[in-house]
């Protein structure tokens, strides 16, 4: 991979932060890649599921195949 050129004050801050970590710079980088992809990754699934969820014929099936929520327990108390 090529050499990226990014400002003196963006690298001082990526170097603290990698410092602050105990670890060098690529290794913090690389960190930092992967919980960005991870971060993309809920976001895709959490966009996926809501799509899934808001088609009542799809929550239907699935109620079908896999049994519905149970019943909601409540417990008496008294007043």
């Amino acid at each position: 991979m090529a050499d990226i050129e990014i400002p003196d004050s963006t690298k001082a801050a990526l170097q603290a932060l990698a410092d602050d970590a105990g670890v060098p710079l690529g290794d913090y980088l690389a960190r930092v890649a992967e919980e960005k992809e991870r971060e993309r990754a809920l976001a895709i699934g959490a966009e996926e599921f809501r799509r899934v969820i808001a088609d009542p014929a799809t929550v239907a099936a699935f109620d079908e195949a896999f049994g519905g929520p149970a019943p909601a327990q409540h417990a008496p108390r008294a007043a």
